[in-house]
């Protein structure tokens, strides 16, 4: 398999941690362990299992990890709406980040259906 550090859903996933840690600093203090913690992991979830599935062997185990990735994209999402629905993030910010995770999810559907279509 390709180098993972070259693919664009990789490198759009890095660019989505870079913009949730700079957007998680600016959270109450409150909420270090609670969301500021659960945001954080969950936006390095998404890179993290692209890398590792690139990592695997066996397409049916990369797929497996694209998918696990995908649900990182979702569960961030529904970070951000909490997040935006308690006044923590305000609705330009929101819409950025939303717009990046869209994009990253259609990325990694488009390659979760590429590696199926190989097999």
């Amino acid at each position: 398999m390709t180098n993972y550090k070259k693919l664009e859903v990789w490198t759009l996933a890095m660019d989505i941690v870079k913009e949730i840690y700079d957007l998680t600093k600016r959270y109450p203090n409150d909420e270090r362990y609670g969301l500021i913690s659960q945001t954080n992991r969950a936006a390095i979830s998404i890179p993290s299992n692209i890398a590792e599935g690139m990592g695997r062997n066996y397409t049916k185990d990369t797929v497996q990890f694209l998918h696990v990735s995908r649900g990182s994209a979702y569960e961030l999402e529904t970070l951000l709406n909490v997040a935006m629905m308690i006044n923590i993030v305000d609705e330009q910010t929101y819409r950025k980040i939303n717009n990046m995770l869209e994009s990253s999810i259609r990325l990694i559907n488009g390659f979760i259906n590429y590696l199926e279509r190989k097999k």
